[in-house]
């Protein structure tokens, strides 16, 4: 028996009788859900043929034989499900018409047609990444939704199979508590926007630290403040200094949100500290739709690239064994979102310029530009030779895929220092590569032929005699290696199409929203 994804288009939630009102306890919706019938209402074949429309349905009921399936029972169950769906981020959409005006064989296939849908996006995202990326190869959770709705109806597990199919993990835990604070927060949201202007430095006097503290208050990066009495005018104006203590909050919160921790406060992080509880939430909700793309157990040892955050972590026997920083691909030129593996390591490596960067950067460069920078012209193509000014730096990690990504090493070592590092070609320089290279070949058992290939001074491969898997993704909210919820901006602007399709508009994440400067490689 085959399902095919069902459609997913917004329509109109009414919920009537005794699942209408405020979101029900959930013991009590189930208490009273076990005391509604568990047969489903007979409906003729013929009416239900006439109703199913898309293939997914369609199936399902082929496969039971044109009956109905919907109990009372199993209808409240997954409407208290559905009631609840703001745990996913997903409370902007509807999946439910209004009930009361249809017949009893519409109210049977929208049920149903509700159900596939709602486990859907909790199972493996609401929306296609395939089709929101012209480069998308990560493996998505593969989920029999009909033999599960099938199996929840007739067994009465309707509530804990749909919670059985989102993530089940401490941080989509943490994303889903934060996302419900923020939501809740923006529901009473009237912060005022604090004016920018010029530089304020630790120990600075200005009337917008009192406006600060309000925002790092409300951010939680600072305590309650207490109301002072009436004050004089001298306790006054000492509420206007950049104290110590909301230096060190302002650089917690550069740190999170990735801008450079030096505790001045300029435009990127007065643009930060505007960032309303709806924005915040819009991304947690995006940030918590992506994690649902991705396989609910990744391989205990592998490469993860966070390509947002310009960050590489790497898992040994599922435990983070390594964390540093890189640097992707600039807008135009976007790192993709791939699964692939590393399966050797180059020492000494040649760089062959690809065609666009010789018809681009490299065109009209004079012969001593060639002569200094090692390169040469082979069968049509520019190639820099092996040593420590080659593009490629001393390493390169080959992987394998079709678009021609790779980590490797670089002679640019002062990006690493900038906070927002979307700057490259497309594929991933690695901060200490040489360092990150050893490590790698300890743990494969390939030590001693490692460093015997770095020390011949030319281009040597040195299989891994075990492949690590390798993704490469896209997230701007995330818990990181230290367990703290971190925001990223959206430098390549992939959250926008994300956030609307989950019902924030047209004008999603636009907050969030980076400015970055093309350097090559």
């Amino acid at each position: 028996m085959k399902f095919w994804l069902v459609s997913i288009l917004p329509v109109a939630l009414v919920i009537t009788g005794s699942c209408s009102g405020a979101e029900p306890d959930g013991a009590d919706a189930l208490e009273g859900a076990s005391q509604l019938s568990g047969i489903p209402p007979s409906i003729a074949a013929s009416a239900l043929q006439a109703e199913a429309k898309e293939p997914a349905v369609r199936d399902l009921y082929a496969d039971i034989g044109w009956v109905s399936l919907w109990s009372p029972r199993a209808e409240q169950a997954f409407v208290s499900s559905l009631e609840k769906r703001s745990a996913h981020g997903l409370d902007r959409l509807n999946f439910l018409p209004d009930l009361r005006q249809l017949s009893q064989a519409e109210r049977e296939i929208a049920l149903t047609r509700a159900a596939l849908n709602f486990a859907g996006a909790l199972g493996h995202g609401l929306v296609d990444p395939a089709k929101l990326h012209a480069i998308y190869t990560i493996e998505r959770p593969e989920i029999d939704l009909g033999r599960g709705l099938l199996a929840a109806v007739r067994n009465d597990r309707m509530v804990s199979w749909l919670d059985s199919l989102a993530p089940d993990t401490a941080e989509y835990r943490v994303l889903a508590d934060a996302y419900k604070q923020q939501r809740k927060a923006a529901s009473g949201e009237i912060s005022g926007q604090v004016a920018s202007g010029s530089l304020i430095r630790p120990g600075d006097r200005d009337p917008r630290i009192q406006q600060i503290v309000h925002a790092l208050v409300d951010n939680s990066y600072l305590p309650i403040q207490p109301q002072p009495a009436a004050s004089s005018r001298s306790q006054a104006g000492e509420q206007d200094i950049y104290k110590p203590a909301i230096v060190m909050a302002v650089k917690e919160f550069q740190q999170d949100y990735g801008i450079r921790d030096d505790g001045v406060i300029g435009a990127d992080t007065l643009a930060f500290l505007n960032v309303q509880p709806g924005d915040r939430a819009r991304s947690i909700a995006v940030a918590m739709e992506r994690l649902r793309w991705l396989a609910r157990d990744p391989p205990s040892t592998r490469i993860d690239v966070n390509v947002a955050a310009a960050e590489l972590s790497y898992f040994r026997h599922g435990k983070l064994v390594d964390h540093r920083k890189v640097v992707v691909g600039k807008p135009g030129t976007e790192t993709p979102q791939i699964s692939t593996s590393l399966f050797r390591l180059v020492a000494n490596p040649t760089w062959t310029v690809p065609k666009s960067i010789q018809r681009g950067e490299l065109a009209g460069k004079s012969a001593a530009y060639f002569r200094r920078n090692n390169m040469t012209w082979r069968n049509g193509w520019i190639v820099q030779g092996s040593g420590p000014r080659n593009s490629l730096g001393l390493v390169k990690f080959d992987m394998r895929n079709d678009f021609a990504i790779y980590l490797h090493d670089t002679p640019a070592k002062k990006l690493f220092d900038l906070q927002q590092r979307q700057l490259s070609h497309g594929c991933v320089r690695v901060s200490d590569a040489l360092g990150f290279s050893r490590m790698l070949a300890e743990h494969q058992g390939i030590a001693v032929r490692w460093s015997k290939a770095q020390a011949a001074r030319s281009m040597k491969f040195v299989e891994l005699p075990t492949e690590i898997p390798v993704r490469l993704y896209y997230r701007t909210v995330y818990v990181d290696h230290a367990n703290k919820l971190t925001y990223r901006t959206d430098p390549y602007g992939w959250n926008v199409a994300v956030a609307e399709a989950l019902g924030f508009g047209k004008d999603a994440d636009n907050k969030f929203g980076a400015r970055v400067n093309a350097i090559w490689p």
